[in-house]
């Protein structure tokens, strides 16, 4: 079952933050999916919210568009530094990152 099947059969709502303190700036995840991350000017990615702004706040999160999913966990997946975290809105639980149970 591929990743967009499971979500959308499950009716899971999820949402996805970077820890900027392990980003390596490296933009992978700006190149897989670019309508949600950006690099700033800092060198570091940030998540970007439904108006096309940088979240920058530590641990802000912004909602992962059902289209963009498996770009989003592949992001999460080739990340260097493994600082991509996709949860579940409803109990914040990690399901596609490095904390992912």
């Amino acid at each position: 079952m591929s990743v967009q099947q499971r979500t959308a059969d499950g009716g899971e709502e999820l949402e996805v933050w970077i820890d900027q303190d392990l980003c390596t700036g490296d933009g992978i995840c700006a190149q897989y999916a670019p309508e949600v991350f950006e690099l700033d000017i800092d060198g570091l990615a940030y998540v970007k919210g439904p108006q096309d702004e940088l979240l920058q706040a530590p641990g802000a999160a912004t909602p992962v568009p059902l289209p963009l999913l498996t770009d989003v966990v592949d992001s999460a997946k080739e990340c260097p530094g493994e600082c991509i975290h996709v949860r579940r809105v409803s109990d914040r639980v990690e399901v596609y990152g490095p904390d992912a149970e």
